[in-house]
């Protein structure tokens, strides 16, 4: 089964999706240099895309954003690719950190953006934002945004040496010495803050660790990866 945000189910040009554990884990084979694997070709299959065409971005928990004109296989360094080329699939892989989708139904260009903590503290969204409005020409006010799956604000328990980096209201405390830290709250703000108006970003919703459909690192640390695919189509 797959997943998705209605609000971008329904924009056309656009295709995404989340895959569960039902398709298998997304995480590639360290022991193979090409990015592609079974699992990832059923899952871009079930979108109606050429598996062969994905680019990768090779999550290092940053904020770097590369541009993609071609497929690439796989982009390390980077936590974020932006294109406007029709077919050329987007892919991330997640256990807990949130996928971000930007659209721009106007220039016809699309971002994915990987965050976790240290990526969301790196601004990471606004990165996106502002890498598509530099390469595409892109209006913030005109963009429509995804937040995926991810470890919710009930959930992610922190340090105080996290959750001291992160505003005073996405962070609420916890145990004695530790804190709540809500990372969907806190890309949402970003997104804002960038330009994205708040009635144009949607949440999927569902907590990663309170779910046995997704892979969860806090849950299951077994290495284990669900993958958000993004795409481009003709409108």
């Amino acid at each position: 089964m797959i997943l998705s945000i209605l609000e971008l189910s329904l924009q056309p040009g656009l295709v995404h999706g989340f895959s569960t554990t039902g398709l298998g884990s997304m995480r590639r084979d360290p022991a193979n240099p090409w990015p592609q694997t079974p699992e990832r070709s059923r899952f871009a299959d079930a979108l109606g895309l050429d598996g062969e065409r994905i680019t990768v971005a090779g999550a290092v928990h940053g904020s770097e954003v590369a541009r993609i004109d071609q497929p690439l296989g796989q982009v390390d360094g980077v936590d974020a690719l932006v294109t406007n080329r029709v077919g050329t699939p987007l892919l991330a892989t997640f256990a807990d950190c949130y996928p971000i989708i930007l659209y721009d139904p106007r220039h016809h260009a699309v971002a994915l953006a990987h965050a976790g903590w240290r990526g969301t503290e790196a601004g990471v969204a606004k990165h996106a934002v502002e890498a598509l409005a530099e390469e595409y020409g892109s209006n913030p006010g005109e963009l429509v945004a995804g937040i995926g799956p991810g470890i919710c604000g009930h959930c992610y328990e922190v340090g105080r040496e996290v959750s001291s980096r992160f505003p005073p209201e996405v962070v609420r405390p916890s145990r004695e010495g530790r804190f709540l830290l809500d990372l969907a709250a806190a890309n949402r703000a970003q997104l804002v803050s960038a330009g994205v108006p708040v009635h144009q970003v949607h949440a999927h919703g569902v907590c990663t660790k309170e779910t046995d459909r997704l892979y969860s690192h806090r849950r299951a640390p077994d290495g284990a990866r669900f993958a958000c695919l993004v795409a481009l189509t003709p409108t």
